[in-house]
């Protein structure tokens, strides 16, 4: 793989043969919209058909079946049914926006990331996501040479406290280091020797760490409110600004476990598809714009964190990621250029989130109660409309 710079500004790079489609991207006034609903008038003999086409419907979005489901969605538009008052249709009920909503549940387990693509591009059209992409062409203006001094001046935090902690470093973690520590000096002072047993603890954490990434001790950790709040935050962060790109979301992974499955190194993921990035490796080359764009969802976890809790603790694999894209240019970026990429990266993101941290605010609330992929974006819509 070898990347080049061609004429023009842009990056080249010369690479085995890509696939885009099955390409995701793994890196958080009053007036509310109101949804709208239709009532369809049938002949008696097709309303059993059009109930069991609909049920057809939540079935797919069951079992995670994008391509039926907007199949669906599609065939309705295209075919529509005039309203009418007919009291007879009680049968039928209401078919509300929800039910187009729900789509964006079955993408998922979506193999073809353009069929995602296309979801979006479906309930965009339809009126349901005015702020898909909004802020696709939106950058600062201003010097591209962010020093540690003016990253302070523009958010107010040294730069140690947007960089993410080794654990036992950061706050919470140092706390339960320290406690952890202390509970064995007691029971040792007390005559109780559990080092057999401490021995058997390390051991399992490190094999935990070398074979699971982790993936065990992150499950036990999740389960302690403060530090799952703080993975909500991090993750909506990601998602919030790549809806905001307009990048497609599949998903937002919460469980280590399931995410180790699926293959998202961390502790958890927030799965996103950039078009335009595929389209432009795939001709084996990488504009500046769509270069930016990728790091600021990047880093827009770390920067959800600075701005919630005044640090950053998490992101360590997307600090990973970001190196292991930069060291593939050819000529490589220095690790000067790296670090002053990765702190403009961080102040747009950060930024972008403060203006939206209402948007942020619902995204974490409605992860935090467990809500589905179509009720996070409703959320922020929602949010995004009573804050104008």
């Amino acid at each position: 793989m070898a990347w080049s710079f061609t004429p023009d500004g842009l990056m080249a790079l010369n690479f085995p043969s890509f696939h885009p489609q099955n390409s995701p991207q793994f890196l958080s006034s009053q007036t509310k919209l109101r949804p709208f609903s239709f009532r369809f008038s049938l002949p008696k003999n097709q309303k059993p058909r059009a109930l069991r086409e609909w049920r057809e419907y939540e079935d797919a979005v069951k079992e995670k079946d994008l391509a039926r489901a907007l199949r669906f969605l599609k065939s309705v538009e295209t075919n529509p049914i005039e309203p009418f008052n007919d009291s007879s249709s009680s049968d039928l009920g209401l078919v509300q926006s929800e039910r187009d909503w729900e789509v964006l549940d079955a993408c998922l387990n979506a193999d073809d990331m353009k069929l995602v693509g296309s979801a979006y591009s479906f309930l965009k059209n339809r009126g349901f996501l005015p702020n898909f992409g909004k802020c696709r062409n939106i950058v600062l203006e201003g010097s591209r040479d962010v020093t540690p001094t003016v990253l302070k001046t523009s958010t107010g935090l040294e730069v140690s406290k947007l960089s993410p902690k080794k654990w036992g470093l950061s706050g919470g973690s140092s706390a339960a280091l320290a406690a952890f520590l202390g509970g064995v000096s007691l029971l040792l002072s007390r005559g109780i020797d559990i080092r057999p047993n401490l021995a058997a603890i390390l051991g399992l954490a490190i094999i935990d760490a070398v074979f699971l990434g982790g993936s065990c001790l992150a499950q036990i950790s999740s389960y302690w409110p403060p530090y799952r709040r703080r993975i909500l935050v991090h993750e909506a962060g990601h998602l919030l600004t790549a809806y905001l790109m307009g990048c497609p979301i599949r998903g937002v992974i919460l469980d280590p476990i399931v995410a180790m499955q699926m293959g998202i190194q961390g502790q958890a993921g927030t799965q996103f598809w950039d078009e335009k990035l595929e389209k432009e490796l795939a001709e084996g080359r990488l504009s500046g714009t769509t270069f930016d764009r990728y790091c600021m969802v990047l880093f827009a976890g770390i920067a959800a964190e600075a701005l919630v809790y005044g640090e950053a603790e998490g992101g360590e694999n997307d600090e990973n990621l970001f190196r292991s894209i930069c060291v593939l240019l050819r000529p490589p970026l220095t690790i000067g250029q790296m670090s002053n990429q990765a702190r403009w990266s961080v102040l747009q993101s950060y930024n972008l989130l403060k203006w939206h941290k209402h948007a942020h605010r619902a995204a974490v609330k409605a992860l935090e109660s467990g809500g589905s992929l179509s009720v996070v974006i409703r959320r922020i819509e929602e949010a995004m409309s009573s804050s104008r």
